[in-house]
């Protein structure tokens, strides 16, 4: 019926407003169909809602990306276009669909772990770039250092970027100077097992051709400095935000804060969802049936939200950890995870059914905000 192209900014949005406004006739109401209505369509979406007194009243609807792709491939011409991306969107607007309720506190959630994600990636490259030098200067770091983004590792290798300025150093010395950093964690005699491992390699500690000998030339000065206050920024950020959602996932074992952070960006409000089924199809974990005419299988999908899926998955394997000891975190899941094995299923597959159930434990702990509580343990004909 019309066609009109604008810029995505709130300045020019009264000129579609405007243009729809011809077609609203008495006893008509507009419907504007929105494809990612949570991404780049969210400025419109907002702007749609808060300015609803002006542009009488509308409605908003959330069109899936996915739904529109098969409107443009059902035609016998497959075609693409600005113009035609715009007709099967309003085609798609003829099914049923989600009203676009771009809430802020989701959508703030969200910004904040994407930066703390981003933030995640940019120091373990720096960590990567750090190992590939210390790997000319101590070969075997990994003996007496395991993690080198640690404050105790950072100090030394930032204090004695190679060897040979551990020369003439004693190890009352040198764990005297690393107490402090370590808050008291390193004794004399890790001290000495260090400078053993460091002669031992490099035997009267000389100087190899290339090797930094200089005190500015220091691999572990400055090492993501500003990228760790960045993330306790967030952090906290996030931990301020959550008693917003009165989520209660922190009380169930393997959920700490950024999980929980993670767990509601990506399912946001949970009323979007009627059933447990429907954020399991959501998440890509409940399985598809393929059959015809009575023969089938159900596969795993492809669809689905790959992050939420993910989360599900990883947090399925704490479920099933066992300590060295031999205790197992949760008996339950564990037990669940062998009978399923037993069944015939393997790993990733049992890994996978316990998923499910974390999606329903999950579902009915946001939707009533209810506290975890432990599954019953049945043995026979006792219950635990």
């Amino acid at each position: 019926m019309g066609e009109i192209t604008i810029e995505n900014k709130p300045a020019q949005f009264h000129k579609l407003t405007r243009k729809v406004s011809r077609y609203v006739t008495e006893g008509k109401t507009p419907v504007y169909g929105l494809e990612n209505a949570y991404g780049y369509g969210r400025t419109l979406a907002v702007w749609l809602l808060e300015k609803g007194c002006i542009v009488k009243d509308c409605i908003v609807k959330d069109v899936n990306t996915a739904l529109s792709y098969a409107q443009r491939k059902s035609v016998p011409m497959y075609q693409k276009s600005d113009s035609y991306d715009a007709e099967a969107v309003a085609l798609v607007l003829i099914n049923k669909l989600p009203d676009a309720i771009p809430d802020d506190k989701y959508w703030t959630l969200s910004q904040l772990v994407n930066r703390r994600d981003n933030i995640s990636v940019h120091q373990q490259r720096l960590k990567n770039q750090l190992h590939e030098q210390l790997c000319m200067a101590y070969p075997s770091y990994k003996k007496f250092f395991e993690d080198i983004g640690r404050p105790t590792p950072l100090y030394f290798f930032g204090r004695y970027p190679s060897p040979i300025h551990l020369h003439g150093k004693s190890a009352e010395e040198l764990a005297g100077e690393l107490r402090p950093v370590s808050h008291n964690n390193c004794s004399t005699k890790r001290a000495d097992r260090t400078l053993e491992l460091v002669k031992s390699r490099r035997g009267n500690l000389p100087r190899l051709p290339g090797e930094p000998g200089c005190r500015h030339q220091r691999p572990g000065g400055g090492f993501g400095a500003l990228y760790r206050v960045q993330m306790k920024e967030v952090e906290a950020a996030i931990e301020a935000m959550l008693p917003n959602f009165n989520c209660t996932l922190m009380t169930m074992p393997g959920i700490d804060i950024a999980t929980a952070a993670n767990l509601l960006s990506e399912i946001g409000n949970i009323d979007r969802f009627p059933n447990a089924n429907k954020l399991a199809k959501f998440a890509g974990i409940a399985p598809v049936n393929f059959s015809s005419a009575g023969k089938g299988k159900d596969v795993c999908p492809k669809q689905g939200n790959r992050r939420l899926q993910a989360i599900f998955y990883f947090l399925a394997i704490q479920m099933v950890q066992v300590a060295s000891s031999g205790t197992a975190r949760h008996l339950v899941f564990l037990e669940y995870y062998l009978r399923k094995q037993e069944e015939g299923k393997n790993k990733p597959q049992a890994l996978i059914c316990i998923a499910r159930r974390l999606v329903n434990i999950v579902y009915g702990m946001l939707k009533n905000h209810t506290e975890f509580r432990e599954p019953e343990r049945r043995t026979g004909e006792e219950t635990v």
